[in-house]
């Protein structure tokens, strides 16, 4: 087949990524927003947003194959017809693959085919024109991959202003609504599902259970809208929107679920343990310690921590699987949390999609060990978990990824708004204060708390 070709303007600030979106996404068929402006950790901040002109979307089912495999080779394809990714973007975003891995993929890494999830299992968007913004350098680019003889594509994204002026955003109506009154499974089911976990605990079959459950709530009629008032409310690292058709991805996600960078190191930093901050400094101190002190939290971290190790172990060198950081506090806009980071470097004969297979599902939405606990969470969950439980983020062409494990997200489509939220069961966890925590981690999902 023909080469492609690279075209890259720079713009010499940080556009605005609502702006973009606009301006530039809106009225496309298939769009993404991979948000990252919204961190306040150290690490360069980077937004993606973009589209597939040529509607260019992999959409699969588990039961249409190895979509694993599939994503290799499609992007083998594509690195085949390209040049070298451009200086100037490859530490950004050197183009590739956008979207999803839904949890119900779990039947392809080892775990079986219990329920249907009526959203697409996985979806992944070729990104042919995107915009990439470095708001730590200040910096945009917009890009295009295209055809040598189409001459408009370099032409792309011409004329953006350089910022969208927007009043306060009104509160979306599902918002306000009573979400344990919408939970698939109600107070006392959900109770008895932490009962029966807790017999498997005892009797040796599982270790840590992260029991899910299902707010089903009406549609929403502007799924941006939604999304714009979840990241003012509930701002995040992973922040990220997407978009194919009639169905829309809405996620506030905190967690990384896997990195893997030019020179072959996989990354995943898993989070066991949550608390708010405090507008009192002496006291938000406190907090910060308790939560790293607490014993409860402390061993499903650490439970959660081992079980990547061994996923991956499966495709590191060996000796290379090592825990930089052990369960540190790290402190976000709205919440402590308490995160591990577990590193390997790939072996010469993997690559980054061998690294997702073996480290999918996150572990920290399953359990451990992570195939009897995922049967045991299948006959306690009424439904498929879809995009929640899963991954969403890139893939690129020259071989890196990047990631999130997708929690405190909303998935919309005209039948409605499925936010899917739930905790890790332990021997000593309280059945009620992780009903609690449940429901709390559904409210997050919608934008009304932290």
């Amino acid at each position: 087949m023909a080469a492609l070709v690279w075209s890259v303007r720079s713009v010499d600030h940080a556009l605005d990524g609502e702006t973009v979106y606009r301006e530039l996404l809106a009225d496309e068929p298939v769009a993404f927003w991979l948000d990252g402006s919204l961190t306040d950790r150290a690490e360069r901040r980077v937004s993606v947003l973009g589209t597939s002109v040529g509607g260019d979307v992999v959409v699969r089912d588990v039961a249409d194959g190895d979509v694993f495999a599939e994503l290799r080779e499609l992007l083998a394809a594509r690195r085949a017809r390209l040049p070298a990714v451009p200086e100037e973007i490859a530490e950004l975003f050197g183009g590739g693959y956008v979207g999803y891995f839904g949890y119900e993929f779990k039947a392809l890494t080892g775990g079986a085919t219990a329920h249907e999830a009526p959203t697409p299992d996985a979806l992944w968007i070729w990104a042919d024109r995107f915009v990439v913004i470095d708001h730590d350098r200040d910096v945009s680019y917009l890009v295009a991959v295209h055809e040598p003889d189409d001459v408009a594509a370099a032409g792309w994204g011409d004329g953006l202003p350089a910022s969208w002026w927007m009043s306060g955003r009104g509160q979306p109506e599902i918002a306000a609504l009573d979400l344990e009154a919408h939970l698939e499974q109600d107070r006392a089911t959900y109770l008895a599902g932490i009962d029966t976990c807790m017999a498997a605990l005892e009797a040796g079959r599982t270790y840590e259970v992260c029991l899910t459950n299902r707010v089903r709530l009406p549609a929403v009629e502007d799924p941006l809208e939604f999304y714009l008032w979840q990241r003012e409310q509930n701002p995040a690292p992973y922040s990220a929107f997407l978009r194919y058709g009639e169905l829309a991805v809405a996620s506030s996600s905190p967690e990384r679920f896997l990195t893997v960078d030019a020179d072959g190191w996989a990354e995943c930093r898993p989070i066991k343990g949550t608390a708010p901050r405090s507008a009192d400094p002496a006291q938000d101190q406190l907090v910060a310690k308790a939560l790293a002190e607490d014993e409860k939290t402390r061993a499903e971290n650490l439970m959660i921590v081992d079980l990547i190790r061994n996923d991956l172990g499966r495709v590191s060198q060996p000796g290379t699987v090592q825990v930089p950081q052990l369960m540190a506090v790290e402190t976000y806009q709205t919440v402590h949390q308490l995160v591990t980071t577990v590193r390997g470097r790939l072996r010469p004969d993997v690559d980054a999609l061998d690294a997702v297979r073996a480290c999918f599902p996150p572990g920290s939405m399953t359990g451990a060990p992570k195939i009897a606990t995922m049967e045991l969470l299948d006959s306690l969950e009424w439904s498929a978990r879809g995009v929640y439980s899963g991954a969403l983020g890139y893939l690129t062409v020259d071989g890196r990824a990047d990631l999130s494990v997708v929690i405190r997200t909303a998935v919309m489509t005209p039948a409605g708004t499925v936010v899917g939220a739930g905790g890790a069961i332990v021997l000593d966890s309280d059945p009620a204060a992780e009903y609690d925590e449940m429901v709390l981690k559904a409210t997050a999902a919608i934008g009304r708390i932290s």
